[in-house]
Parts: structure tokens; sequence; C-alpha cells
């Protein structure tokens, strides 16, 4: 089937479900997550197995977690017809669909990508097209297949949730500059895509998030949350965290609690020297690290770890530009680093986010609100995580306030157009009706200027 004719029937599709009512769209809305949650570990062993990456336990507790999460943040919101009348201000909003919505989604999420993304898109009235990475059609044909028996049920057009069956770059570029927006959750070069479609364009950053540690927190704490942050599905979140940068005074006791909690420390500059070769031969990450084990990493790397190391803490001489170790590792690898005070901590995360993972975010364990605070406001990140475990909370959790989504905008630092994370009231447009003011009054010259 040709894009063309994909988004004819989409869009057919899409002005059905136009006309419906805020209930009858919630109950799609909702029926997409529940499909996910209820068939959580088949999907899940789908993904693995297409994907070769990542962690079957942590895909089926990454399914339940994001259908639970996203449904109940989009629950009770409205995002059809009239959504709010001021009196004094004199202005109605009217939500209107935008039509259809074509998504580009990746391997390390062939599930809760497609999902998240054609919930926003049919909470606004839209219909979606997904274009899964070829590693990830099986799931999106599966995925399709669920929601079609659900929808003949609810006497829904099939067609609001289409999936390129053979997906190829060629088709995926057509379908950007066809559809009527686009959303590109995956690689650089498929975003740039996306941003040269000519369509309204929605799309991410790389991740690189930096951990930063305070003297004020638990270390046994903090060890877990990061150890936990890095090793989920094997580190191909996006979200999870990259690097412990600790003080000085209290390093060796920060590393001494990340081994407690299962990491293997290696400061031996030729082993750092290995796992840096395995892991970016010629400058780019090799793709054979990408979402595997600790295991097969460490052989890669010809080092030998011992028996249930959950991950590898290297201490690379340098950090920031020209140190790849200071880059996206997406495996279960950290580096390390030393601070003489918080504004150097902040320094070193600022050199490595420059280096790669600009306008993503950063993960401060601290108690500090002063130390907190000053790192937001000297950081190019879009999202400052305090006190959590990044990978999982960081696209929005019920501990947070984050708006639940699997897209995370970066903010013209990572070349998006949104530096938040993307959500349903990104997909509609919005008339406002502009009445005269009740009680209007033109202040005189000295009123205004004065």
């Amino acid at each position: 089937m040709t894009i063309k004719e994909l988004v004819t029937r989409s869009r057919a599709a899409q002005n059905v479900i136009a006309a419906y009512s805020q209930e009858k769209i919630d109950e799609i809305v909702r029926i997409l997550a529940k499909v996910v949650y209820d068939n959580a570990e088949p999907l899940a062993k789908l993904a693995a197995e297409e994907s070769r990456m990542g962690v079957y336990e942590d895909k089926v507790t990454k399914n339940r977690g994001k259908a639970r999460i996203l449904w109940y943040g989009l629950k009770g919101k409205k995002s059809v017809g009239i959504l709010e009348h001021d009196k004094d201000a004199g202005i109605t909003i009217v939500a209107k669909p935008m039509g259809v919505i074509g998504a580009a989604t990746p391997c390390t999420n062939p599930v809760v990508t497609p999902m998240c993304n054609a919930m926003f898109a049919v909470k606004g009235g839209n219909s979606i097209i997904i274009a899964p990475h070829p590693r990830g059609k099986q799931c999106a044909r599966r995925l399709a297949e669920l929601y079609y028996g659900q929808f003949d049920k609810l006497g829904v057009p099939r067609d609001i949730f289409l999936v390129i069956e053979e997906p190829t770059i060629d088709l995926s570029s057509q379908l950007m500059a066809s559809v009527d927006v686009v959303i590109a959750t995956g690689g650089g070069a498929m975003v740039k895509s996306a941003y040269s479609s000519g369509r309204p364009s929605f799309g991410v950053g790389p991740g690189n998030v930096q951990g930063l540690i305070d003297n004020d927190v638990d270390f046994g704490e903090t060890a877990q949350k990061l150890v936990q942050s890095r090793i989920f599905d094997n580190g191909i979140i996006c979200s999870g965290t990259q690097t412990i940068i600790a003080d000085k005074t209290n390093f060796t006791r920060v590393i001494d609690a990340f081994k407690k909690n299962g990491a293997f420390y290696l400061d031996d500059p030729a082993g750092v020297d290995k796992f840096r070769a395995a892991l970016f031969p010629d400058g780019k990450i090799n793709k054979d690290s990408v979402g595997q084990s600790m295991t097969a990493v460490a052989k890669l790397a010809g080092v030998e770890i011992p028996p249930g190391t959950k991950c590898v803490i290297l201490k690379p001489p340098k950090y920031g530009k020209g140190e790849d170790l200071s880059r996206e590792k997406m495996c279960p690898v950290m580096t390390a680093y030393e601070y003489d005070n918080w504004e150097h901590a902040v320094q070193i995360a600022c050199e490595n986010l420059l280096c790669e993972g600009a306008g993503h975010s950063v993960d401060i364990q601290s108690n500090n609100r002063a130390h907190i605070e000053y790192a937001a406001l000297k950081l190019p990140v879009s999202r400052i995580l305090v006190n959590q475990i990044c990978t999982s909370m960081n696209g929005g959790s019920f501990q947070n306030s984050l708006s639940p989504t699997t897209t995370l905008g970066c903010g013209s630092w990572g070349n998006n157009s949104i530096s938040e994370n993307l959500s349903y009231y990104h997909l509609f447009n919005k008339s406002q009706i502009a009445c005269v003011k009740p009680a209007w009054n033109q202040p005189d010259d000295e009123e205004i200027f004065g």
C-alpha cells in the first residue's frame, strides 16, 4: 500500500472521529492504554526478540507503567469543543483537531512509543500513522491487530491507527511530507528529516543525563537510584543516568556505595581505554553495544568483570569535548568525575552536555535548594529531576508533575520545537473567541508609560 493510500484512509477515519464527543474520544484513548497493559508480557517478549536489545522483565514493567501513567494523566482532561471560557477576559478557547499525525517510532521503545503517540493524537481528535523502525515493525503490526479487535467492539474506524508494514527511510520521509503533523522519536537523522519535511514537527534530541550528587544525601540510597536508572532495559532509555559527579572529599564513599549496589569500578587507564574503543570505535557509538547486557558489553571490550555485575563505572582522564566517554552510552556503563565544589560539578555536567545531550535532562541528588536552582540556572537542559530515578520518572510519574510521555522535547539546544514533555495539548489547534471585555477601559498615557 502506498503512502498516499494510507493517508487517504487515515484522513477518512479522522473525519469520523473528529465528530465524536469527549466521552467517546476518551473511551478510545483508554483502550489504547488498556490493550498494552493487558498484553504487557507478550508485547514485551516480541519487543525483546525483534529489537534484540533490552531486558524482557523491564519491558513488561515499562509497558504496564507507561499505560498506567499515560491514561491517568489524560483521564478527565478536556480536548474536544469548548475548553474554557474566561468571562473577565472575554476569551473562549475552542479545541480543533490537527488532522493526520505521522509518527516515526524507535526500536528502543517499539510498543510504548506508538501507544503514547496514538493516545495523544486521538485525544485531540486526530488519526495516526506509525512509521516504525524496521526492528520494531512486528511490534507495531501486533499492536494494530490488538487495537482493531477493540475498535470493532466500539464501532470505531480501524484506520485511526495505521502502520507502514514494511518501513524504509524513503517511506518514512514520504509519510512525513504527506501528513498534517509529524512526531519523530528516534535518531538524529530521523528527527532532522522530520524538521525538513515542511510539516509542523515535534522531535527529540539525544540524551546524556548527568548525575550530580550533593554531600547532603544518603549515598547508599543515591547509588541504588542511579544504578537502577542506568541498568533499566540495558541502558537504552534516553533518560538513563550516564554519569556520577561527586565531591572529591566523598568520592571514595560514593563509589563504595555503588559497589555495594552491584557496580564494578574501573579507573585503570588500560581498562578504560578498552571500553572506550569498544563503545566508540572511530568516534561513533558501536551499535553492537546498544541495549546489550553488561556481560556482553564487557566481552566486547575484552575486560573481565565479576559475576553478577550490574553496571561498570569508568573514570576517564578528562570530561567534555574530546572524550567520547563523556557522551551517551546506551548500555549499562557509567562514567565518574570528581568535583572541587558545586560550581565545578555544574561545570563538568555542562561540558559533558555540550559534548552531547544539550537540552535533555540532568539527574540531581540533593536537598540543597540553592544548589538545585544554581544548576537549573546554569545548565542547558529542559528537565532537572531531583531525588528520583531518572530513567523511569523523567517522562512523568505518579511522584512528580511532569507530563507523562515517551517523547521528551529538548528545546533549541537539541534542535527541537519544544523544551518540555510532548503531550496531548500539543496535538490540537486552538481557536480563540475574543469578545469585548465587560469592564474594559483605556488607560491614559501616564498610566501606560509612567
